[in-house]
């Protein structure tokens, strides 16, 4: 018999019982639903990362002040106050730096005449809407002179803006951070964020002014410089290193008191830890395609013992031992290739509905569906196997006596 012939044969015999052959199909289903779901979800999440870090700014590094001490206790990464506005103005007159925004920042109540909302306080220089690639939606950003004077204006996130009730006419409105009054000079237009952190969510205010009101310090949080060219990034890295080493009198055998993070760095550890957790979920959903193929194999054997007399009647009439083989080998490759047809269809659906609650964009790679249907086929041949040989090698005489 063709190979076609066969797969109609298989298709007519699975027809016959409907019910067990969807039970049956229902692992495969199952696990590569699984793998389609967990796979596309992964590259999904690392692909609105990735979107978001890349909204943070063009040819971004941040320099982030060192650990403090106290005994020896080391504390987290940044906790303490190395990075000082001096800093940030040595390194703004190096010559691949195209923009730098020092960064001081801290919690408030925001009130407006009619809500409030807590949110971040963000206090910056002029340059930060362009660093961090920010479009204003109405007003104008921060301006030198309001830096330089101290002045007590702030620019809005949007969602603080939607927050506060002031979102269409804020400009030109007073709020009031801490008690202490602030003039609205502008609203950003949304960024939006698929990470626990939103961009939108937060007051700029001029620098000297959170210094002023709120921290008491000349030191900053961070500072955020805009390199002029990506291929400048590693001479820029290397020279802002310099410059802040020999600001803060670091001896050649003293580590840094700070980090500096790039856009590149970042990029490869989110793509690095996904990729690993995607890879870990993929192959504990593959385990499903197993437990599937086991059922197969044991619906096959069940198969073969009821159909005893049908393999001894086509034996007697001249099939040969390959044929009866390849007539249930293709039965169980039917049955897994059917399931991971349906798993295929189940995954992309569960994995749509997955990024739309996230807010990640749907990433369906085809290598993933290919080589997901490719491996229920092999786990249905693997545990088709046993059962077809079982089939092949029966005695004609004894399976036409069998009852």
């Amino acid at each position: 018999m063709s190979i076609l012939e066969l797969i109609r044969l298989a298709l007519a015999r699975l027809a016959v019982s409907r019910l067990r052959a969807a039970l049956t199909m229902l692992g495969i289903v199952i696990g590569v639903a699984s793998v389609i779901a967990l796979v596309a979800v992964g590259q999904g999440a690392t692909s609105g990362i990735t979107q978001q870090l890349q909204s943070l700014g063009t040819n971004l590094l941040t320099i982030n002040p060192g650990a403090q001490t106290t005994g020896l206790v080391r504390r987290a990464r940044g906790s303490a106050t190395t990075l000082t506005v001096e800093d940030a103005v040595a390194i703004a007159a190096l010559p691949s730096v195209a923009a730098i925004a020092p960064e001081s920042t801290t919690q408030a109540v925001v009130v407006s005449p009619t809500a409030n909302t807590t949110t971040q306080i963000v206090g910056t220089t002029a340059d930060y809407v362009t660093v961090h690639n920010y479009q204003l939606w109405q007003g104008s950003g921060l301006t030198p002179m309001m830096v330089a004077q101290g002045l007590r204006v702030a620019v809005l996130g949007s969602t603080t803006a939607d927050d506060l009730g002031i979102a269409a006419d804020g400009v030109g409105s007073t709020i009031t951070i801490d008690g202490l009054p602030y003039t609205v000079v502008g609203i950003l237009q949304a960024k939006g964020g698929t990470g626990f952190v939103n961009q939108d969510d937060q007051v700029l205010v001029p620098l000297g002014t959170v210094s002023k009101y709120f921290t008491g310090s000349d030191s900053v949080r961070s500072v955020a410089v805009s390199i002029a060219s990506a291929d400048e990034m590693t001479a820029a890295t290397d020279a802002i290193t310099a410059t802040l080493r020999t600001r803060h009198a670091l001896a050649a055998a003293d580590t840094s008191d700070f980090t500096i993070v790039t856009q590149a760095q970042l990029l490869s550890t989110v793509g690095n830890v996904t990729g690993i957790l995607t890879a870990l979920l993929a192959g504990i959903a593959s385990i499903s395609l197993v437990v599937g193929g086991i059922g197969i194999m044991n619906i096959m054997l069940v198969s073969v013992r009821e159909r005893t007399r049908e393999i001894g009647i086509r034996k007697a009439i001249g099939a040969k031992r390959r044929d009866i083989l390849l007539q249930f080998l293709i039965e169980a490759l039917t049955l897994s290739m059917l399931g991971g047809v349906v798993g295929v269809l189940v995954g992309l659906v569960v994995s749509a509905g997955i990024d739309k609650v996230a807010g990640w964009p749907l990433v369906i790679n085809p290598t993933t569906v290919v080589l997901a249907v490719g491996f229920s086929g092999i786990v249905g041949i693997v545990f088709g196997v046993w059962p077809a040989r079982q089939a092949a090698v029966l005695d004609p005489i004894v399976a036409l006596r069998y009852e």
